[in-house]
């Protein structure tokens, strides 16, 4: 299983609400319609900003981020290779991501502390 984590920047232009609207409303289930996605992308995640009241963590500067599991690369490539992607998902992309300012980090992911915490184990029991 591989991630790919995506930083997202809004297009110049956008107001941050209409990008977090188009976002969730119009591209989400958008790229849920490709029809390879729903072989290979296990998961997806949209995260956008809120504003916080603690001066321990300060946000990024970014409108949100995606984060996809895809069963391996192959199958991401398949997703993102797609015909329904190049012509429907990747033209909205265009309406309103700046993609040149957008980051993407594709990666194996690593749980720390998840299924440890979900098996009632304690700090000095972990591996």
């Amino acid at each position: 299983m591989i991630k790919m984590t995506m930083f997202l920047k809004r297009k110049p232009g956008l107001d941050h609400e209409t990008f977090v609207r188009h976002h969730l409303e119009k591209h989400g289930p958008l790229f849920r319609a490709i029809p390879e996605a729903t072989l290979h992308c296990l998961r997806y995640i949209q995260t956008h900003p809120i504003q916080l009241e603690t001066d321990k963590v300060k946000n990024a500067d970014y409108d949100g981020t995606a984060e996809l599991w895809f069963d391996d690369e192959a199958g991401m490539a398949a997703v993102l290779g797609s015909e329904f992607y190049k012509t429907k998902v990747f033209p909205d992309e265009q309406t309103f991501l700046d993609h040149e300012h957008t980051l993407v980090l594709v990666g194996k992911q690593e749980e720390v502390i998840g299924h440890y915490r979900d098996a009632g184990l304690q700090g000095d029991e972990r591996p």
